[in-house]
């Protein structure tokens, strides 16, 4: 709608500006540390959603980070989005890779570095200014809510007794999400579904103490030398998971499934070029789209033990530790694969070394029905604002909280996100395209709108 158009187009330095003050607060909430930033960003996001037009926003305390819950309630008879999105986000580490200060945002070429810009303040921030385009405009078709966590990145624990304790505040007909990405601009796409995930810490424990490595090796088993044989025994040669019955209840894609998920525009040569990758790596039989999108991974996000210091120290350590993810597919439960994969990693320790297994934080896959009313509004608003149809894709990564939305909650979600794969989100140089930006400012209104108009039946 033009009116919409007009109202962007006169505030977008405005909106951007407000979004570089957001990225400024260090809201990393895996760290201690940051307690106090986390703190102050929650009451920032507060204040966005009561500029931008909501009657009512709270900061709600959990036994954790804090949640900011804020409505718009026009008319009880229209229908109800619920907004999700999350404030907090990833550690910047390792800091030496970044090209500018991960809490100092720059905006290079048209795109915005900072973390948090793509996942998920920037993408989080659309809604709060879409509401403010809406609102200002006498043009909100919709009832409004939004929760806003802290704690998405660490794995939600606190979210799902907040939605325990707030069923009748949180009711809606829907809830609507944007902390995933689309294709490309020019070929707009929406998530209809997520890996799960299963989190895990583990530590090989050796000798009593670090011994010198002349006199004791070859005699004193390595923990460093134990834990990387049995994470590398994780895989066969085909790069598929050995740990007993960790794909008993994968469901396998019918080949109408596999062709439509590769139908999407992907361009391998591009692909390994973008990552300075000579060859793409994963499960024998399977496609880097069904691998990413389809299938179950195990990976190790970290390693360490033993001397990392500058210079030369001839140590055999006593321990070593390795965090591993396991991204899980319908129909896994993470708790099921967190209690195989633990009994598995005991079971083939050396008698040389003792393990301990400790679980983090995990979440359940999640796939989102195509013939909603509320997945045909954003189909719609996508065709509009970008003159062509969203192709439906599947999503590699989690947001945990989503099965719950469904089983506490009863609501279905869309996602509907505007970031892209290369947006290095969890990395250095995390960016969002400022034209990303604004295009879901201009779209999710159309999203409000047709899900009106289609609610009415």
């Amino acid at each position: 709608m033009q009116v919409w158009n007009d109202y962007l187009s006169q505030n977008k330095q405005r909106f951007l500006d407000e979004l570089l003050d957001l990225l400024r607060i260090p809201s990393v909430s895996a760290d201690s540390k940051y307690k106090t930033d986390v703190a102050r960003c929650a009451e920032s996001v507060k204040e966005n959603l009561l500029k931008a037009g909501c009657d009512m926003a709270e900061i709600c305390p959990t036994n954790g980070h804090p949640i900011v819950y804020g409505e718009k309630i026009i008319d009880a008879s229209a229908p109800t989005v619920l907004v999700y999105g999350h404030y907090d986000v990833q550690p910047a580490d390792p800091l030496d890779l970044w090209h500018s200060g991960p809490f100092d945002p720059v905006i290079k070429e048209g795109k915005i570095y900072a973390r948090g810009a793509c996942d998920d303040k920037g993408q989080m921030f659309m809604h709060v200014k879409a509401l403010e385009v809406m609102n200002n405009t006498g043009t909100l078709a919709c009832n409004l809510k939004f929760m806003i966590e802290g704690e998405e990145e660490v794995g939600s624990s606190n979210l799902g007794k907040f939605l325990e304790g707030n069923k009748d505040k949180l009711k809606a007909d829907i809830v609507l999400v944007s902390d995933t990405s689309m294709i490309s601009m020019e070929h707009p796409s929406i998530e209809t579904g997520l890996r799960g995930l299963a989190y895990m810490e583990v530590e090989v424990i050796g000798p009593n103490r670090d011994l010198h490595s002349g006199v004791y090796g070859g005699a004193v088993h390595n923990p460093i030398n134990a834990l990387c044989k049995m994470i590398a025994s994780c895989h066969d040669e085909k790069n598929h998971i050995t740990i007993p019955e960790f794909y008993d209840k994968v469901q396998q894609q019918t080949e109408e499934e596999r062709n439509a998920l590769n139908a999407a525009p992907f361009d391998l040569e591009e692909y390994k070029k973008d990552l300075d990758v000579n060859e793409v790596w994963g499960e024998e039989g399977y496609t880097t789209l069904e691998r990413t999108g389809t299938r179950p991974t195990l990976d190790v996000n970290g390693i360490w033990g033993g001397y990392t210091g500058e210079g030369a120290k001839t140590v055999l350590p006593s321990k070593a530790f390795a965090k591993i993810s396991m991204r899980l597919v319908p129909h896994q439960n993470s708790d099921e694969i967190a209690a195989i994969f633990q009994k598995h990693f005991e079971t083939i320790a050396p008698k040389s070394v003792k393990v301990k297994v400790t679980p983090h934080h995990g979440g359940e896959p999640v796939v989102t029905p195509t013939d909603s009313v509320a997945y045909k509004a954003a189909s719609e608003a996508i065709k509009t604002a970008f003159g062509k149809d969203p192709i439906p894709t599947r999503g590699g990564g989690s947001i945990p909280i989503i099965a719950l939305f469904e089983k506490v909650l009863g609501l279905k979600t869309v996602l509907m996100g505007f970031g892209l794969d290369n947006d290095n989100i969890h990395s250095p140089n995390e960016k969002y395209d400022v034209a990303n930006f604004y295009k879901g400012i201009e779209t999710l209104p159309y999203f409000h709108k047709y899900f009106a108009e289609m609610s009415k039946g």
